[in-house]
């Protein structure tokens, strides 16, 4: 079952601080898109963050196709995912960093690079050097980073931010043809107008908690 995410009574304290995560408790199903949206500061970002395994919670466990992060495994498996700033090399072009990290697995062709280019519109700009993008460009790069691979897990946070309006339209394309794949997603956004035309499920979150959803 592939694809199958639950976080049971999931807390995040960080040293000297309040609660950023506060006893989650949701489960996601493969082959939905599940959005998360609420003000800057409010958990999104983190709770992703968790989700993979790069921070480990103070309670509470992660479960994704019955294995625990953290436990079972280290980090979760097959999953793209783009949450905060990527590591891009400056000096590089869009393609050559994509090119860069294909090359670690050597599992990625050229063809499948200029492809993941093309559905986030960034095909024409593929050879400008990363330091002369704009906000929007960086970050249809960081999408096309994180779904080279054709993830079954794909997490995006903020994907919209700063994205024109014409690659909003082709990245919501390409997310729906990921539905109908069977792959699940997850988005999460502080406007839930981003959210709403995707989502079969939205979870509202506040200060570390989910307080609404299907919204």
């Amino acid at each position: 079952m592939s694809g199958y995410i639950e976080c049971k009574n999931l807390t995040l304290q960080l040293k000297n601080q309040n609660k950023i995560l506060d006893n989650i408790n949701i489960s996601m199903e493969k082959g939905k898109v599940y959005g998360f949206v609420g003000r800057n500061g409010c958990g999104k970002t983190m709770l992703f963050r968790t989700i993979c395994g790069f921070v480990k919670p103070a309670a509470g466990e992660i479960i994704v196709d019955n294995l625990r992060i953290g436990k079972d495994i280290e980090y979760i498996r097959n999953t793209g995912a783009s949450i905060g700033e990527s590591d891009f090399l400056r000096h590089l072009s869009g393609y050559e960093n994509l090119k860069l990290l294909a090359e670690i697995n050597n599992k990625i062709t050229d063809e499948e690079i200029l492809s993941v280019l093309k559905k986030v519109n960034l095909f024409e700009e593929k050879d400008k050097k990363f330091k002369k993008y704009s906000v929007g460009m960086k970050q249809k790069l960081r999408i096309a980073q994180a779904i080279m691979e054709e993830p079954e897990i794909l997490i995006l946070d903020e994907p919209f931010n700063g994205v024109d309006r014409e690659s909003v339209l082709k990245i919501r394309e390409y997310l729906n043809d990921l539905k109908k794949q069977n792959k699940t997603v997850l988005l999460a956004s502080h406007m839930s107008e981003d959210l709403q035309v995707l989502c079969d499920h939205i979870f509202k979150m506040e200060l570390g908690r989910i307080i609404d959803e299907n919204i």
